[in-house]
């Protein structure tokens, strides 16, 4: 699927981790967080304002596809979503690489990182009928020996082959970062490598709306 063709009244739900989440929860920043969500969501409502979009933000801090499986009846198929953007992936693989075995038993490994991700997709659309927009994970980093990394592709391929089983949206972000990370240092992009500044927020914004609605 090349873009999405919204329709009046229709809820758009965005969910997620920590980079869709953008402390959407706290007062100054509630509903829809300070990230990437909150620019995409207001240029949407801007650019279609005769539409009367509903917005939702479900993003959770530390989310893993298995964190998503355990709230997705309240926090995804209990709203019944027309469309669904979900950027999910990049705990899963961080685990791996936590400082504590506590932490590394919680590591997704690409097989069932699939199989939880494949789940989620598919209930969305037996329960809800969602057109689904899928988001690559991603790591603003320009070190080629960085092993969380390398192993990135292996998760990024998994959303491509999924986007594709399931007719959804591919908003490319690491792909179209990789393409640029040569001109600007990659932590201006995020001190982590993972949680974006305010403007690479606003910039993985412009990626979604670039895909999903062609502006």
């Amino acid at each position: 699927m090349n873009k999405i063709e919204f329709k009046p009244n229709q809820t758009l739900l965005f969910i997620g981790d920590s980079i869709t989440d953008a402390q959407r929860r706290e007062r100054p920043y509630s509903p829809l967080g300070w990230g990437y969500v909150h620019f995409a969501a207001n240029f949407l409502l801007a650019a279609r304002p005769f539409l009367n979009l509903n917005i939702q933000n479900r993003g959770i801090g530390g989310d893993t596809t298995g964190a998503l499986l355990t709230r997705w009846d309240t926090d995804c198929i209990a709203l019944k979503p027309d469309i669904v953007s979900l950027m999910i992936g990049i705990n899963d693989l961080w685990r791996k690489f936590g400082e504590s075995r506590e932490t590394q038993r919680m590591y997704i490994g690409p097989v069932e990182y699939q199989t939880n991700l494949t789940e989620l997709l598919q209930r969305t659309k037996n329960e809800c009928g969602s057109q689904l927009i899928l988001m690559e994970p991603y790591m603003f980093s320009d070190n080629p020996t960085d092993s969380m990394l390398n192993e990135l592709p292996r998760y990024i391929d998994i959303v491509h082959t999924l986007a594709q089983q399931f007719e959804a949206v591919l908003v490319p972000v690491h792909t179209s970062y990789m393409a640029l990370k040569q001109k600007r240092p990659a932590i201006e992009w995020a001190n982590d490598a993972v949680h974006p500044t305010e403007w690479a927020h606003a910039w993985i914004a412009r990626q979604w709306l670039n895909t999903v609605i062609g502006e």
